[in-house]
C-alpha cells in the first residue's frame, strides 16, 4: 500500500464530553479571537458544539521592520463578527466571553480609552535599539522568570520605543490588544491578563510589575494596568457595547490568554506533558509542566497556567507560510497528492538503497527573510535546502517535511531544558486540516497525535469564558473539547525519515545556528 493511503488514518471514535455540573448545556459561550489577518467570534455551546461563528478582516501596514494595525479596526471588526455568529441565539442563553490576542501587541490610549498610538504588532521589529537597556536593566528579572531575556518585538522595548517618541498627554495607559477590546466591552478600563502582560515584563513568579527595574528604564507606574490571571471575571458588557455587538448586556467578561495559550486551551491540552503543536504561518508549540521551565538560551518561555501549572513554548519562524511563499495560486491539493506519490517512489528505491538518509530533500522552513526564533534563537538563520528537489511535488514535499523537522527539533529541545514532553500531542492550526502533512508529522516524531472535532484560540476562549460559572479550566475542557481523529505513527516510515531529520540538525549545528549539544541530545532521542 502506498504511503500516502496510511491505514493508521481510521479515526477513533469521537469521545463523548464529560458534563459539569456547573456549565449548562445549553448556555452559549463567546470566544473572541484578534488575529494578524482577521478578528474572529466563535459561539459554542456547553457541550462543546458551535452554535454560531463569524469573521471579519483585518488590514495592516508593514515597512521594513515595522507592523501596525488600526485599533478601531480590532473592535469594529469584533463587534461584527459578534452580531453574526449570536444572530438567532436566545440572549438569556449567553452566559461569558472571553478575548484573547497576538501576544506582544500593544498601543497607548488616552484616559478614555481613545488610542493615541498604531496597534504595534506582536512582530514589530522597531525596538531593537532599546532592547539591551531592557535586558540590562531586568536582567535579574527575566533571569528568574525563566526566559532570560526580551527580544525586540516583545511588548516592553516597544513601550520604551514608544516613550522615546516625546511626552504623553495626562492620563495616558499602556494597553495590551485585548485591553482595549474588555474596555469597550465593559464601559471602563479593566485590568490586563497575566499571559498579555509577560511581555511587558510582569514578574509571574511573585505576580507584580517590577517597579524598580520599570522606574530605572523611566516606565511611569500610572501608565501599566493592574494585571489578574486568565479566568478572572473583569466585568459585564455595558448598554452601549452591547447595542454595537449584540452581546446581551450583563453577560461576564472574564480575562483571556495570549493567541498561543488560547488555542491551547481550544485543543485540551491542559494536563502535565500535554502539547498543542500549532502549524499555522508559523509553528507554535505550548505545553504544560507542573513547574516552571527555565531555558539558559531564552528561546523557550512560559506562562501561568491555570490550577499552579506553567505553560511553556516558544514560537518558530518556520511554518506553512513558506507554502503561501513559495506556491501561490498553486492547487494544495493537487500538489499533496503529487508529493505523496514522491513520497512513495523515494520511499521504494530508499528501501533497496545502502544510503541511509534516502533521497527525499528537506528544506529549511522560514517563513521570512531570515532569522529564527525557536527551537534556537538565530538572527542570521536563512533558507537553505538538503538535497536536490526535482519538480514542484518535490520541492512542495521537502517543505512539508522541512516543517516536520523543526517540529520534531522543538520538541528534542524541550526534552533537553527537562520540560515534559511525554504527554498527548495535538495539532492544530491551518496546516492540521492536511492529513498527509499531518500523518508525516506522527511519522517523524514517532507518536501518535490528537486532531480536535473543532479547535483555534476563539474555541479556547469560549471554554475559558466558561468558568465565569463556578468550572474549572479542566472541567470545561472536559466537557466543551472532543477528539475527532488519532493518527498513529508508521513505524517503518518513521526508520527511514528519522536519519534525513539528523542531517537537518547537522546542517543546522554546521552552520552555527543550533547547539552542539541540542543536536547530540537529538540523535540520542532517535536512536533510543
Amino acid at each position: 500500500m502506498p504511503d500516502h493511503q496510511h491505514p493508521q488514518h481510521a479515526p477513533s471514535p469521537n469521545p463523548s464530553p464529560v458534563p459539569s455540573p456547573l456549565i449548562d448545556p445549553d448556555a452559549v459561550l463567546l470566544g473572541l479571537d484578534l488575529g494578524t489577518q482577521s478578528a474572529r467570534a466563535v459561539a459554542v455551546d456547553g457541550t462543546g458544539r458551535t452554535v454560531g461563528a463569524a469573521s471579519r478582516p483585518l488590514t495592516s501596514r508593514r515597512e521594513g521592520v515595522r507592523h501596525e494595525q488600526d485599533p478601531e479596526q480590532w473592535w469594529s471588526a469584533l463587534a461584527d463578527a459578534c452580531r453574526e455568529a449570536l444572530a438567532g441565539i436566545a440572549p438569556e442563553r449567553v452566559r461569558g466571553l472571553a478575548v484573547d490576542a497576538t501576544s506582544g501587541t500593544i498601543l497607548l490610549a488616552d484616559g478614555h480609552g481613545t488610542p493615541l498610538t498604531p496597534g504595534l504588532m506582536y512582530d514589530d521589529g522597531r525596538a531593537r535599539s532599546c532592547t539591551e537597556r531592557v535586558n540590562t536593566t531586568g536582567a535579574a528579572v527575566w533571569e528568574a522568570s525563566g526566559y532570560r531575556s526580551m527580544q525586540p518585538s516583545w511588548a516592553l522595548p516597544k513601550l520604551l520605543w514608544l516613550l522615546d517618541q516625546g511626552p504623553l498627554p495626562a492620563g495616558a495607559r499602556l494597553l495590551h490588544q485585548p485591553d482595549l477590546i474588555t474596555w469597550r466591552l465593559t464601559g471602563r478600563q479593566t485590568a490586563a491578563d497575566a499571559s498579555h502582560a509577560l511581555k511587558t515584563g510582569y514578574d509571574l513568579v511573585e505576580e507584580r510589575w517590577p517597579e524598580a527595574e520599570l522606574a530605572a528604564l523611566g516606565v511611569p507606574h500610572q501608565l501599566l494596568p493592574d494585571v489578574v490571571r486568565p479566568g478572572t471575571v473583569l466585568g459585564t458588557v455595558c448598554a452601549d457595547a452591547a447595542r454595537a455587538t449584540g452581546i446581551p448586556a450583563g453577560t461576564p467578561v472574564v480575562a483571556g490568554m495570549t493567541d498561543g495559550c488560547a488555542a491551547q486551551i481550544g485543543a485540551g491540552a491542559l494536563a502535565p506533558g500535554a502539547w498543542n503543536s500549532v502549524l499555522g504561518t508559523t509553528l507554535v508549540l505550548k505545553g504544560v509542566s507542573s513547574r516552571l521551565v527555565r531555558d539558559p538560551a531564552g528561546v523557550v518561555y512560559c506562562h501561568r497556567g491555570p490550577g499552579g501549572t506553567w505553560l511553556p513554548g516558544g514560537a518558530s519562524s518556520s511554518g506553512a507560510g513558506v507554502i503561501a511563499r513559495h506556491f501561490p495560486g498553486a492547487d494544495l491539493d493537487a500538489l499533496t497528492r503529487q508529493a505523496a506519490a514522491v513520497s512513495s517512489t523515494s520511499a521504494a528505491s530508499s528501501a533497496s538503497s545502502t544510503t541511509a538518509s534516502g533521497s527525499a530533500a528537506v528544506a529549511y522552513p522560514l517563513t521570512g527573510g531570515g532569522g529564527e526564533r525557536f527551537p534556537f534563537r538565530a538572527p542570521g538563520a536563512s533558507p537553505f535546502v538538503l538535497g536536490r528537489p526535482s519538480g514542484e511535488a518535490e520541492r512542495f514535499h521537502a517543505f512539508l517535511l522541512g516543517v516536520a523537522c523543526v517540529e520534531r527539533l522543538c520538541f528534542d529541545y524541550l526534552d533537553h531544558l527537562g520540560a515534559p514532553v511525554d504527554g498527548a500531542v495535538t495539532l492544530t492550526g491551518g496546516g492540521a486540516r492536511n492529513p498527509y502533512w499531518s500523518q508525516l508529522r506522527a511519522d517523524l516524531l514517532g507518536r501518535t497525535v490528537r486532531l480536535p472535532e473543532q479547535s483555534g484560540s476563539a474555541t479556547g476562549m469560549a471554554v475559558l469564558a466558561a468558568t465565569a460559572s463556578g468550572a474549572t479550566l479542566e472541567d470545561a475542557a472536559a466537557a466543551m473539547v472532543r477528539v475527532r481523529t488519532e493518527l498513529h505513527p508508521d513505524p517503518a516510515r518513521t526508520a527511514r525519515l528519522l536519519p534525513r531529520y539528523l542531517d537537518f540538525a547537522d546542517e543546522l549545528t554546521r552552520r552555527g545556528w543550533l547547539e552542539p549539544a541540542v543536536a547530540a541530545h537529538a540523535r540520542r532521542k532517535a536512536e533510543q
